[in-house]
């Protein structure tokens, strides 16, 4: 099934506990958090305190995604605030395994994510070792940004890797996400789109969270 994630990035923060109640009712699959630390990238979000808020208001499925420099320290206490599912950037680690082994330790789902410019065996690898992958379809820092078309062909490699071994791994992609980016995206073989803009932007979560299944629901595999 295809699974919408909007990302809290875009929401008013100043009304957190009303945006979530209103992508809930919209039936959202679960919420994207991207914690940023202004050094792995440009710009500074949530911290864990954040995610335990978020936590307290919601039941839906916590996808933390932790564009930081040093996940493997800070993953216990976002583990802690209550997420579900934590995702650390391969340009990060230089051994993921042991990564991916400590964050699964914590007791929750591990993800691994990728930017634009970083080669797919970088990943490659463990891809059968993660819950998730996600890709970044722009450069990671700030919401609003076009979409990078050539990240698909690392989805399309992806995609390949996990039919062919028969894998569990949720591909998911994260940038510029608009219909029609994100039916080029589910083609490729996303199942999880991330999108921020797109749906906080909107006056009418419910409607377009509608639009965006009814876009992509023909393309389920």
């Amino acid at each position: 099934m295809i699974k919408i994630a909007p990302s809290l990035l875009a929401a008013d923060f100043g009304k957190m506990s009303e945006e979530v109640g209103r992508a809930e009712a919209a039936g959202v699959d679960m919420l994207h958090i991207d914690v940023m630390d202004g050094h792995f990238v440009p710009n500074i979000t949530f911290g864990p305190d954040m995610v335990r808020a978020i936590r307290k208001t919601t039941k839906l499925f916590l996808d933390v995604h932790l564009m930081i420099s040093d996940p493997l320290k800070y993953a216990p206490v976002f583990a802690q605030a209550g997420s579900d599912l934590i995702t650390f950037h391969i340009e990060a680690e230089k051994d993921p395994e042991k990564t991916i082994k400590n964050i699964r330790s914590l007791g929750v789902k591990c993800g691994v994510s990728i930017n634009p410019p970083t080669s797919f065996d970088k990943i490659e690898n463990i891809i059968d070792k993660v819950d998730l992958v996600l890709f970044m379809s722009v450069n990671p820092g700030f919401g609003g940004q076009k979409f990078i078309t050539s990240v698909l062909d690392k989805v399309k490699a992806a995609k390949k890797i996990k039919d062919k071994n028969n894998l569990e791994t949720e591909l998911e992609i994260d940038g510029g996400i608009t219909l029609e980016t994100a039916t080029s995206a589910v083609k490729a073989g996303i199942n999880i789109v991330v999108a921020g803009t797109s749906i906080f932007g909107t006056p009418d979560i419910v409607s377009t969270v509608r639009q965006f299944r009814a876009a992509l629901q023909k393309y389920e595999t």
